[in-house]
């Protein structure tokens, strides 16, 4: 049985509705909406909720991040969610094949990798190709993950045979062994990055341009809260979601 995911309470409302279901208010949005997002959405969807939580006072919004293939596995096995968001199309698609999704994902955001190194570059890394020098330590994201995916994709342009140390389950993982030390480069996506910039350097990638993840939301075919998981995802491409996303550095739709 899969695990959920812990789940990261953000915003405050609906005490009289614990349940989840939307409760007769003026806009009919309220109650409990439970979101799940990938890894490299947390300080943005974190941001966005505070500032809906002003918009819609009973509403309580639930975040749970994770790599994308693992949170769609979760949706599949029955876990209870309003929305789904994920860091690529492949994985949404899954999602939307198994009957999953109510109605058609929106892309919201898009996002680039880049080569991320240690603040300093203790490494001397000065390109891709460094990623296949034996003396060094280097960290990359799971193939079957989108930040994973899209790395392969980009060592397939740039013509490099990386030479990973490990492997991690998602990003916020891939750039923390970066910020921490532990490794000497890693491929991570330029948000997470700059989430980190005060540990963590990057080397421009020119190869990087051609290889984008969009990234899709939708509600899901079994939200409890159809009229909050609505809102959410409206939010993302009007404002304050287009502010917020441009603001940790996505490029927007």
């Amino acid at each position: 049985m899969l695990a959920m995911i812990p789940a990261l309470m953000v915003a405050c409302g609906a005490e009289d509705d614990p349940g989840g279901s939307a409760a007769a208010d003026g806009d009919g949005v309220a109650g409990t909406v439970t979101v799940l997002a990938a890894a490299s959405l947390t300080d943005a969807f974190e941001a966005l909720a505070d500032e809906l939580a002003d918009e819609y006072p009973d509403l309580e919004i639930v975040l749970s991040f994770g790599p994308s293939s693992g949170l769609v596995e979760q949706v599949l096995a029955g876990a209870p969610a309003d929305v789904l968001a994920t860091a690529d199309t492949r994985t949404m698609d899954k999602a939307v094949s198994d009957g999953a999704v109510e109605g058609k994902p929106v892309v919201f955001a898009r996002n680039t990798l880049t080569l991320a190194v240690p603040a300093g570059n203790p490494g001397d890394v000065a390109s891709l190709a460094d990623l296949a020098r034996e003396d060094l330590r280097i960290a990359l994201c799971e193939p079957q993950v989108p930040c994973g995916a899209a790395t392969e994709r980009l060592l397939d342009v740039a013509d490099v045979a990386a030479a990973p140390d490990t492997l991690e389950n998602d990003v916020r993982d891939t750039a923390g062994k970066v910020a921490l030390g532990e490794v000497d480069a890693a491929l991570i996506y330029l948000t997470d990055a700059a989430a980190m910039a005060d540990q963590i350097d990057t080397i421009d990638i020119p190869e990087a341009k051609e290889v984008v993840n969009d990234y899709p939301a939708a509600v899901l075919s079994g939200a409890a809260n159809q009229a909050g998981a609505e809102a959410f995802v409206a939010s993302l491409t009007g404002e304050p979601g287009r502010r917020i996303l441009g603001q940790a550095g996505f490029v927007l739709p």
